[in-house]
């Protein structure tokens, strides 16, 4: 449980938006800590992602080296392919990390803010598809910004 702003990893998963604008929960907090203005101008550069795809930025002032934005779905109830969007953040970060070179990650816990995806269901498929996915990466932190959240991630670890 902690600041995913503060990991020690050489990079940090950011959830993002479409725009990759910026925004509340942990995307403002990342924008904020790595230094807004920077960020925004490597995320206008990039001009955007779709959910399930993921790019990367330098991580500017974090400790991180860089940050890997990915968008997750928003939830409509489960039937709208959330799951597999989600999942595919996931593959799609490690992917990004691995062309990279990252070796030490750390993941928010994805779409579970305002875009609403219930943080059981969100979890078991965080931890199923990393451990499904081959990978260079090899420390992986599920940063939980909550107890709960935590909770989630030690029963399923």
């Amino acid at each position: 449980m902690g600041d995913i702003t503060r990991s020690s990893v050489e990079a940090v998963v950011n959830a993002a938006n479409r725009n990759l604008a910026g925004g509340g929960g942990v995307d403002g907090a990342i924008h904020r800590a790595a230094g807004t203005d920077k960020l925004q101008d490597a995320c206008r550069a990039i001009g955007g992602c779709e959910p399930g795809d993921a790019v990367a930025t330098p991580g500017f002032n974090l400790a991180a080296r860089y940050i890997i934005h990915t968008v997750g779905p928003v939830w409509h109830g489960g039937d709208k392919g959330e799951a597999d969007i989600l999942a595919s953040c996931y593959r799609r970060s490690l992917a990004v990390a691995d062309e990279l070179g990252v070796t030490s990650l750390a993941f928010p816990a994805i779409s579970t803010g305002v875009y609403g995806y219930p943080p059981d269901l969100a979890a078991a498929i965080a931890v199923a598809t990393v451990r499904a996915t081959s990978t260079a990466v090899d420390a992986v932190r599920f940063v939980a910004f909550d107890q709960a959240t935590l909770q989630l991630y030690h029963q399923l670890l």
